[in-house]
């Protein structure tokens, strides 16, 4: 009987030495996952910092009180201990749970901010070449862009140079630009050249290089990944917090593949730049034409051109050219796909809008047709997406689709407020994840959570209100054929009115809080007035309207014609050879005129030539709004924007004035009935 019991005993004490090891064990895992919920629940930084503070208070209290009863057990014979037990895994399960939330939202945030972006480079010629690969290269040119920190056009291209020693038998050419690259390889001065491996997008809306996939071939394709944080000084922002006023560059990717893990040169797709000021809940949001004529920044001299191609050198060449244009400092920005548009808006469950006029468009598959009617609506994601992306039935073009674009993103803020469940949320999370990258920090998109409570404490008070008090901003300007030295074609440029710039710069600084706004003495409002309109800064009316002063076409012109014309218009002229008319000029027409150093050289015909122009091609120039007519000879077409002034950029060049109201617009040259450029649809082959 005693041996019995001696081996109850010893049995009892072995289980209760494994029921203490177990519970000292599980103690030890509940309070290591613990701490690790309390870091993870500190890595949310501002969001409910009390909240979270007095849950970390909690958590630390429960740890003391486990400590306290694993001993006490240990003297008291482990009484309650599944009790315990059961507490302990439950706690544990707990603490995994906030962990596993917390990380998994952390990490999509993070992943926003991409640390790797991988760029893509192709070596091109001809179609006609006879060059088929990389090892064809022998006594040929070869050209790269000669800025050494792009990725394409010369970091790849010098990796694939060295591999392949092509620079034993070939010439290295260096272009400033790839836009006198692809000219040197279609005049056949370079018999190939690097480009991005989508150049086709940066090019094919030109109409020398509609065809540009059959006129060119890729004979290598090399990929680099590399941190954005080498190529890029504006990978993460900077010491401005979003509790403060900020601005960002909104910039939408017409793409037809989701997702955003490659590099892409088509950033200059769509262009919004907006103003926020988290203490008013107010915005300012200006879309901005993308063949708008303004100074690129990252290029030698800052010429002016279409804004649209400071894409093609990235993010910051992009931001350096508006943030000096617009004289504001860009503190963030945000790169979305057009085609993750879709997907958001569908999460969303539709946005509702107020659709200006009846669209169709191609659907984000580039296949099919989707068409939305006029009025107010739900839109499901190819529906946004048509309204976000058609320019070609609108009046004004891409300056409406720019607003449309606003009525898209203000539908989106609205339907925030919806939200209800954390999946919504976390379905929101994983779309704009795959679709969107920026250089938000992950603690300052967290800071958005105060800011968001206040604006849904706004929505509740006004139920039918915008979230935001959003104003918009509207950049008024002009249409003009220029000649482009890079690409040696005239080409439709948009030449913004600096009164309408100076208007909105002044209302973004307004709302920044950089600058006092003006105090209005006198208003009058009636609200019976059902045409009242809210009044869009930037759209005037403007007494004066700016276009540069273009040289004209002087080929079939008489000499004494075209003197008179010359110094009616301060262009210095001297002519080659004597009588006859004019056959040849040494600058291309619609050039700009303070572009042009020395003298313009015209060779004339001799005696002899007996075949003039059907009219006269010069008479003084006029305010009169003037159409050119299109390729075909049928239609003529208004090289102005509708609906909007004259413009111009007083950023360098010499621009005439001409008085001129608001509505009707000015003509696209000032130069009377000379020859127009080759371009005169702002919707056509040839503009971008």
């Amino acid at each position: 009987m005693r041996k019995n019991k001696e081996k109850t005993e010893e049995k009892k004490d072995k289980k209760k030495k494994k029921c203490r090891l177990w519970l000292a064990i599980l103690s030890i895992l509940v309070i290591l996952t613990n701490l690790f919920a309390i870091y993870n629940i500190l890595l949310l930084g501002p969001v409910e910092e009390v909240i979270r503070y007095i849950v970390i208070g909690v958590f630390v209290v429960l740890d003391l009180v486990i400590i306290f009863k694993v001993r006490s057990k240990r003297r008291h014979k482990e009484k309650r201990s599944r009790l315990l037990t059961f507490f302990l895994i439950l706690y544990l399960l707990i603490n995994c749970a906030i962990s596993g939330l917390i990380m998994y939202a952390y990490g999509t945030l993070s992943s926003i901010n991409r640390e790797t972006v991988t760029y893509s480079s192709s070596l091109i010629v001809a179609s006609s070449s006879e060059i088929e690969n990389v090892k064809d290269l022998k006594d040929n040119t070869i050209g790269i862009l000669s800025d050494k920190t792009s990725p394409e056009g010369n970091i790849i291209p010098n990796e694939v140079i060295k591999e392949n020693n092509l620079k034993d038998d070939n010439e290295i050419v260096k272009y400033d630009d790839y836009f006198t690259a692809m000219a040197d390889l279609y005049a056949g001065e370079v018999d190939s050249i690097f480009v991005p491996t989508d150049y086709p997008s940066m090019f094919t809306s030109m109409e020398t290089y509609e065809n540009i996939k059959d006129d060119t071939r890729i004979i290598l394709t090399q990929e680099k990944k590399m941190k954005k944080a080498s190529t890029s000084n504006r990978s993460s922002s900077k010491g401005k917090s979003v509790t403060e006023p900020f601005t960002i560059l909104l910039m939408g990717v017409d793409s037809a593949e989701e997702g955003l893990s490659k590099n892409t040169v088509a950033n200059g797709d769509s262009l919004i730049l907006v103003t926020f000021n988290p203490n008013t809940l107010n915005a300012t949001m200006l879309s901005i034409p993308r063949d708008s004529y303004v100074p690129i920044a990252c290029w030698s001299g800052t010429p002016e051109n279409k804004i649209t191609h400071a894409a093609a050198y990235g993010t910051d060449c992009m931001m350096d050219t508006i943030e000096n244009y617009f004289d504001v400092t860009i503190d963030y920005y945000a790169k979305i796909n057009f085609k993750g548009l879709v997907s958001l808006v569908d999460t969303l469950g539709g946005i509702t809008v107020d659709v200006p006029q009846d669209l169709c468009t191609d659907n984000s598959n580039r296949e099919g047709q989707v068409c939305i009617n006029a009025g107010v609506q739900t839109l499901n994601g190819e529906q946004a997406l048509v309204l976000a992306r058609n320019r070609k039935q609108l009046a004004a073009g891409d300056l409406d689709r720019g607003l449309n674009q606003q009525l898209v993103i203000q539908g989106i803020l609205n339907k925030v407020k919806d939200m209800k469940s954390i999946n919504q949320v976390m379905d929101v999370l994983n779309t704009i994840t795959n679709n969107l990258d920026t250089n938000f920090t992950e603690q300052q998109i967290l800071s958005f959570y105060d800011i968001a409570k206040d604006i849904m404490s706004n929505a509740l008070q006004k139920d039918d209100a915008d979230l935001i008090n959003i104003e918009q901003l509207y950049l008024d300007g002009t249409g003009q054929m220029i000649y482009d030295e890079r690409s040696r074609m005239v080409l439709w440029d948009y030449v913004p009115n600096t009164k309408s710039r100076d208007d909105i710069i002044k209302a973004m600084k307004i709302n920044l809080g950089e600058k006092e706004p003006d105090m209005i003495k006198e208003f009058s409002f009636s609200i019976n007035d059902e045409d009242y309109e809210k009044t869009v800064t930037g759209t005037g009316p403007y007494k004066t309207a700016f276009t540069y002063d273009l040289l004209p076409d002087f080929t079939g012109d008489s000499e004494s014609a075209a003197r008179s014309y010359a110094n009616a218009h301060g262009i210095n002229v001297t002519f080659k050879g004597t009588g006859g008319y004019v056959v040849a000029q040494s600058y291309p027409a619609n050039k700009r005129i303070d572009l042009i150093s020395g003298s313009v050289v015209l060779t004339l015909s001799g005696s002899g030539y007996t075949e003039p122009k059907d009219e006269p091609s010069y008479t003084p120039p006029t305010d009169k709004e003037e159409e050119k007519t299109d390729d075909t000879g049928d239609n003529t077409v208004d090289t102005t924007q509708p609906g909007n002034s004259s413009g111009g950029n007083n950023s360098g060049g010499q621009q005439s004035g001409n008085t001129g109201g608001n509505g009707g617009g000015q003509s696209g040259t000032d130069d009377g009935d000379k020859k127009p450029g080759t371009d005169t649809n702002p919707d056509g082959a040839t503009t971008e």
